[in-house]
């Protein structure tokens, strides 16, 4: 049994994170407020603030750090970019630095966004990246800034979808209360991406811990597709009306960031050091739907009540 600190525990990533290893590792989860109702140790903590990080870390005395804190909305990265820059770059960089002096094992978590999207293949590990945004420049800043610091450490490139703490946090949750809801809405048919149900993604991320690897790896579903594909998959798998999604191009959007249309990662590197297999996306998409009919979602959500 490992002790694990886990950052950013509220979120999507994290809270799923927790909710797979709380009762096979000793867990403590660092928030600020939202978690109230628990059921894990919870430390209360604003990690930007001066010396929180090495606190931190000397009060808990992990055996591995998962930093799943971000600012992720990319239009609020750009409203806020000094604040993006300084939890998505400068905060990743104290975790490596104080990670290894203390022998802690760490696993950051980054992203597709880093590419422009306008390669035709998938990408590599080795592809060069080229951020368009205040939020893919601040999270390719932050990886470089980990492997700099600590090249023991673990940069998972990841794109998940899954129940959150707010229920509105995901892109699968967007179409579910959507679709449900009986409202119109559009889905990106020139947008690709390779989606996984955040709990694989947390099983993959502690089997990659157990193993003992380090370096840059694509950690996301084996499977591309578009997201108006994706929210057609989410519609015929609950049993929604998938004609009530209208196909749309990203570039008529009236986002504020700009998205890179290929976010299709190349797996090889990593089911290669690993050994195994990401499951196929009908095996995630049936446990979200599994999640729902057993009643995850509101069992989370009471967390924060």
């Amino acid at each position: 049994m490992a002790r694990i600190l886990i950052t950013g525990a509220s979120g999507l990533l994290g809270l799923n994170f927790v909710q797979e290893t709380m009762t096979s590792h000793e867990i403590i989860a660092v928030d600020r407020g939202k978690l109230v109702n628990a059921p894990f140790r919870i430390l209360t903590s604003d990690l930007l603030a001066p010396g929180a990080v090495d606190a931190a870390l000397d009060s808990i005395r992990p055996d591995w750090l998962v930093n799943c804190a971000a600012l992720a909305d990319l239009d609020t990265c750009e409203d806020n970019p000094e604040l993006a820059q300084r939890l998505n770059a400068d905060l990743p960089a104290q975790f490596a630095k104080a990670c290894k002096a203390r022998g802690v094992a760490l696993v950051h978590i980054s992203t597709d966004a880093v590419f422009d999207g306008r390669a035709i293949a998938f990408y590599t590990e080795e592809s060069v990246p080229n951020p368009l945004s205040v939020y893919a420049r601040t999270k390719l800043e932050g990886e470089q800034a980990v492997l700099a610091g600590n090249p023991d450490a673990i940069v998972a490139r990841v794109n998940f979808y899954g129940w959150s703490l707010s229920g509105r946090r995901s892109l699968s949750e967007f179409f579910f209360n959507n679709l449900s809801g009986r409202k119109y809405m559009t889905g990106f048919t020139d947008v690709r991406f390779c989606p996984m149900l955040v709990n694989d993604t947390a099983r993959m991320l502690v089997k990659m811990l157990e193993k003992g690897l380090h370096g840059l790896y694509h950690v996301v579903g084996p499977q591309a597709m578009s997201k108006y594909q994706f929210g057609v998959e989410i519609a015929r798998r609950f049993g929604f009306r998938e004609s009530e999604i209208a196909p749309k191009s990203i570039n008529t959007s009236s986002l504020i960031a700009k998205r890179s249309n290929n976010l299709c990662l190349s797996i090889n590197k990593l089911c290669t050091d690993l050994d195994d297999v990401p499951p196929e996306f009908s095996t995630g998409l049936n446990e979200f739907y599994a999640q729902f009919q057993q009643g995850y979602p509101q069992k989370i959500r009471s967390y924060a009540q």
